[in-house]
């Protein structure tokens, strides 16, 4: 299948994106987005928070139907580039964030990011919302949430020629390690109290 950017530029997925993810996290299996999918469950049902998966817009443009229980997608459009990966509202407050995945124990690359992700949240703090990234280290299963402002902050360094990655070190510095739980798995929203209150 080919999906392509509105400019028409055929999306060509990174090594990440292309391999399928299937991590152990103690025999669970789960990636970061399922857990972050469970906890936000957790948050509506108990009446906590509404926050949801954005979903990628794609518009359909051909596709074989050998049988009509059969159809496969051929070649599809990124309607827009995609912002962050979650939003919803927190006691009053809109709230935003993206979420990452790293198989390096000391680091996250920022081109992990896109630079519509990174404007996106500039805006968002610019209108007071609540944005920030949740990054996990897959091989330690350890879990930090970043503030926007901080991860701005790095995003303008390696601009301006600097490290091209975020230190684990300065993830320790500067962000909020959450702790894994089992209801919810990724307790994000305590870390939000910590900051905001």
């Amino acid at each position: 299948m080919e999906i392509r950017y509105p400019n028409g530029k055929v999306f060509k997925p990174t090594k990440n994106e292309s391999k399928l993810k299937n991590y152990q996290y103690g025999n669970r299996g789960m990636t970061l987005e399922e857990d972050l999918n469970e906890s936000n469950e957790y948050y509506l049902a108990n009446k906590i928070a509404v926050i949801h998966k954005k979903p990628t817009p794609i518009q359909i443009v051909k596709v074989d139907y050998p049988q009509r229980s059969k159809a496969v997608i051929k070649e599809a459009y990124f309607k827009t580039p995609s912002t962050t990966d979650y939003n919803g509202v927190y006691k009053g407050k809109y709230i935003d964030f993206e979420a990452k995945e790293t198989k390096s124990k000391t680091s996250i690359p920022l081109q992990n990011f896109h630079h519509h992700q990174i404007e996106h949240i500039r805006q968002v703090i610019a209108c007071n919302g609540i944005s920030f990234v949740i990054i996990r280290f897959s091989t330690t299963e350890e879990v930090f949430l970043l503030e926007g402002r901080f991860l701005l902050q790095f995003w303008e360094r390696m601009e301006n020629g600097g490290r091209k990655s975020i230190a684990k070190d300065e993830l320790v510095q500067y962000g909020h390690q959450i702790p894994l739980g089992i209801h919810p798995r990724i307790d994000y929203l305590k870390v939000i109290d910590q900051i905001y209150d």
